[in-house]
């Protein structure tokens, strides 16, 4: 046995082995991971693009029989540690043509891992609209006609009153059944929201999928784990993540916009000159109107979940409330009326469509709009109900709607003028609620990301709110910030554990995260184990996405953000392109690849990947 295998078997923390599911063979087939990738990767979106690597095929169509969808757990799954009943989703996403990974919480983890397996590889097509479900013992494939067509929460309700009450299940609706690029993935009213995951199931005819299971995997150190669960949890339910259960993310409103950096019609501004009031959509504002019921996922005690209920009104089961929600719904689609962002976000929600993608992309249509390069009828800044209708629309990919459900970079390409010059995307994903030119280190962690515009890949928002740096600029020594920002956040989605408690971990992550993995694998680990595998997962993130086609130049900003300023306070600012071009290359320096932004050959050969070999144009083979 190799040090690296030493005090870990299988059933501690890992079960060691994948299911790869074929669709058209309606057949599954277990595959052993061995100790080193589990360690070369641990769980997660580490396992995940791992595994992603294997099984896709260079320049697959993300909407294809051959794309394989992801779904990775991690070691942590069903341990007492605080928010780990998590799981991961990856695949190539049919938005953006790169690599899509999102992570989704609650019981449908808890089930998955005590499927037997560390993660599903789902490749093929369903004959007919079906159901996957996955037992202990058992892969099969139901019919799904009679879910066909229902919204998420409906289609979640059905199959909880169909399959056994340990059965979590992961569902599409409408948007993701007609492949819309950005439709997204549900569970217990939590969603896969980017990327355009759900589509995926849907190419694939899958309404759900369902997992059960009995097999429990057991921690190598239960009493050293359940002390540090226990300083965890005390940490997680003090002044650390007290914003959070308190008050949501929907507290940003306020913040962001004071800072001068919530985006506002189409990101054209930030100071509030387009006769908006960020002030009704305030947390306080929403409070006054709404009561704000709160909930948790499972095996967490951080509670951040802030639904708006109706007052007295029967049934009204409320509506997750977000920041990204209320920016991409609200101020960027120049309304700020707070029944319509709800409205909107509920429609989005049942319907399956990511809100941040569906309200950049509607955003956009209306600036098309009102500049005459499209018809959009009644599709302006300001108009609620053309707002809430042509969400309706996107869905059901109808009248304008079918050019919408493409996302903003390709109706941009089809709308021609200057559209593509005011899509707010990179890589073709739609920017989240932040003012790229007043945040310029999360300007570079998007640019650079292997997702695209997404600031949960990155987290360099930290280091643009920290206080410690001038936001407003950018030069070379931001490139060591983000990647390091990067690396943390690999690490939290790979153990996985919810981002929200990283302030409850401390300074020392790295060291505790160590710890957590020690006392559930047997294996012995450091922090500087954990740099070398956060560094693994971001070369092959890139090393997917090189495999793909992409190039660096896809490593920038729409083009206004570098020659049309904004004020932030008393300043006017844009973007410097050549020390933001520098600043990528710099961020290629750190990281050790070339600079094209191509790993070197020792950095891919680390990655320990073995490419499955096509058989026969069926499907792939173990080595």
């Amino acid at each position: 046995m190799s040090v690296i295998e030493s005090g870990w078997r299988p059933g501690l923390g890992w079960h060691g082995r994948y299911l790869w599911i074929d669709l058209e063979a309606e057949r599954g087939e277990p595959i052993p991971i061995g100790a080193p990738v589990l360690r070369a990767y641990v769980g997660g979106v580490g396992l995940g693009v791992w595994l992603l690597h294997r099984h896709t095929p260079d320049g697959v169509d993300p909407l294809s029989p051959a794309a394989p969808l992801v779904i990775a757990f991690s070691p942590l799954v069903g341990s007492p540690l605080t928010t780990t009943a998590k799981f991961a989703v990856l695949c190539k996403s049919p938005l953006t043509e790169r690599l899509n990974d999102g992570l989704c919480s609650s019981t449908f983890a808890l089930a998955g891992k005590r499927t037997g397996f560390d993660a599903l590889v789902i490749t093929g097509r369903a004959a007919a609209a079906s159901l996957l479900v996955v037992e202990e013992e058992d892969v099969r494939i139901e019919p799904a006609g009679a879910l066909w067509g229902l919204p998420t929460d409906l289609a979640e309700r059905r199959l909880g009153e169909m399959m056994p009450a340990d059965a979590a299940s992961l569902v599409i609706g409408p948007a993701g059944e007609r492949m819309v690029r950005y439709a997204t993935a549900s569970h217990a009213g939590r969603h896969l929201g980017r990327g355009g995951t759900g589509a995926v199931l849907g190419s694939k005819n899958l309404k759900a999928i369902v997992v059960r299971g009995g097999r429990h995997v057991s921690a190598a150190e239960p009493a050293a784990l359940g002390r540090l669960a226990r300083q965890l949890q005390r940490a997680a339910t003090g002044p650390a993540t007290e914003k959070y259960r308190r008050l949501g993310t929907m507290a940003n409103v306020e913040l962001l916009d004071r800072l001068g950096v919530l985006p506002q019609r189409n990101f054209t501004g930030t100071d509030g000159g387009h006769g908006l009031s960020s002030d009704r959509l305030t947390r306080g504002a929403l409070e006054s109107r709404y009561q704000v019921v709160r909930g948790t996922c499972a095996a967490c005690n951080v509670a951040c979940e802030h639904r708006l209920v109706e007052p007295h009104r029967q049934g009204d089961g409320g509506v997750r409330m977000e920041y990204e929600n209320l920016y991409a719904l609200g101020p960027l689609c120049g309304i700020d009326a707070p029944e319509v962002v709800r409205e909107a976000s509920r429609r989005c929600d049942r319907l399956g469509l990511d809100t941040i993608s569906a309200g950049v992309t509607i955003a956009l249509a209306m600036t098309c709009n009102e500049r005459r390069w499209w018809d959009g009828g009644a599709l302006r800044f300001g108009a609620a109900d053309a707002l809430l209708d042509v969400l309706e629309r996107i869905a059901a990919r109808e009248g304008v709607g079918a050019m919408l459900a493409e996302g903003s970079r390709r109706f941009a390409a089809r709308v021609g003028h200057d559209a593509p010059s005011m899509a707010a995307e990179i890589k073709g994903l739609e920017l989240p609620g932040f003012e790229p030119r007043a945040m310029q280190h999360l300007a570079l962690g998007m640019a650079v990301s292997a997702r695209g515009a997404d600031h949960n890949r990155s987290g360099a928002y930290e280091v643009d709110l920290g206080g410690d740096v001038d936001r407003l600029s950018i030069s070379p020594a931001a490139a060591a910030r983000v990647a390091s920002s990067e690396d943390d956040a690999a690490l939290y989605d790979s153990l996985i554990l919810c981002k929200f408690i990283r302030r409850a971990v401390g300074r020392a992550a790295r060291p505790t995260m160590a710890r957590m993995l020690q006392h559930v694998t047997g294996m012995q680990w450091r922090a500087d184990d954990l740099q070398r595998v956060a560094g693994r997962i971001a070369t092959a993130r890139r090393w997917f996405n090189v495999r793909q086609g992409a190039t660096a130049g896809e490593d920038t900003l729409p083009e206004r953000f570098f020659v049309e300023s904004i004020r932030v306070g008393s300043r006017a600012v844009r973007i410097d392109r050549s020390a933001f071009r520098r600043s990528v290359e710099a961020y290629y320096e750190w990281r050790g690849w070339g600079p094209d932004g191509v790993p070197r050959l020792e950095q891919v050969e680390d990655l320990r990947i073995e490419p499955f070999r096509a058989v026969e144009g069926k499907g792939v083979e173990r080595p």
